[in-house]
Formats: structure tokens, C-alpha cells, sequence
């Protein structure tokens, strides 16, 4: 299963932007790196329970602006040249994903009458939590 990609079929958002959102993500983050290949189209529609179709729009359309490559007979790859717009897209797309994720968590937060304080301090803890289970990996 594709776990770079979080598609939501109850976001209003539509699929394909949400898919486009996340490979620009996953590139931004180096989830992705330079080089790397991606899911076919149909392995990565038949992962995210999406039709091929949509995943074949995002595709062609990342390849139009420069973030990906096809290979003909070989496959999609992201583009080793990434355009210095495409590249401060991605970034502006970081910048709003997170933005838009901690206005979930505090959203959220305030539904199940957390504070601001309980929150950072529990994120706090987590990365404590996962930094220390990284250095004993």
C-alpha cells in the first residue's frame, strides 16, 4: 500500500489536487528524493482506491511543469532538474499543508476540550518518544 500519499475521499478537496498536493509534498519532504521512481499509474490507482485516470491527469500534468519524467517503457520518475518555480511551489504547498494540518490538530483539539498547552506538550513528548526509539534503531 502507498503510504506517501494521503488521500481523503471525504475532503472537499478534489482527488486529484489532493494527489497533486501530496507527491509535492512527498518531494518537498524527501519522502520522494530526486531520481526516484513512482508508482505506476495504475498500481498507485489501485493503492489509493482511486481511478487511473485521475492518477494519469496528476501525472501528466506534475511532467508538464517540470517535477517529473516519464521514461518511456520505464516508468515515472521525479525529475532530477526541478525548476526554481516548481521548487518554491512545493515549498509555498509545505508551508500550506502544514499550516492547514495544525488548524486540524487545534480545531480538534478545542472539539475534545484540550488546551493549547496540553497539545505542545503532548507533541512534545512524541518526538521525544520517536527520537529516542530512532537512535536505538
Amino acid at each position: 500500500m502507498e503510504d506517501r500519499f494521503n488521500i481523503n475521499p471525504d475532503d472537499p478537496m478534489p482527488i486529484y489536487a489532493q494527489l497533486e498536493r501530496a507527491i509535492r509534498f512527498a518531494i518537498a519532504t524527501d519522502k520522494l528524493r530526486i531520481g526516484e521512481q513512482l508508482p505506476t499509474v495504475r498500481q498507485l490507482a489501485v493503492d489509493l482506491k482511486i481511478n487511473a485516470n485521475t492518477v494519469a491527469k496528476v501525472y501528466a500534468e506534475l511532467e508538464r511543469t517540470g517535477i517529473v519524467e516519464t521514461r518511456r517503457g520505464v516508468g515515472t520518475f521525479v525529475s532530477a532538474r526541478q525548476p526554481a518555480a516548481a521548487m518554491r511551489l512545493m515549498r509555498g504547498d509545505h508551508e500550506r499543508e502544514l499550516r492547514a494540518f495544525a488548524e486540524r490538530i487545534l480545531a480538534e483539539a478545542y472539539k475534545l476540550g484540550f488546551s493549547l498547552d496540553e497539545v505542545v506538550e503532548q507533541l512534545e513528548k512524541e518526538l521525544k518518544e520517536e527520537s529516542a526509539a530512532a537512535k536505538r534503531r
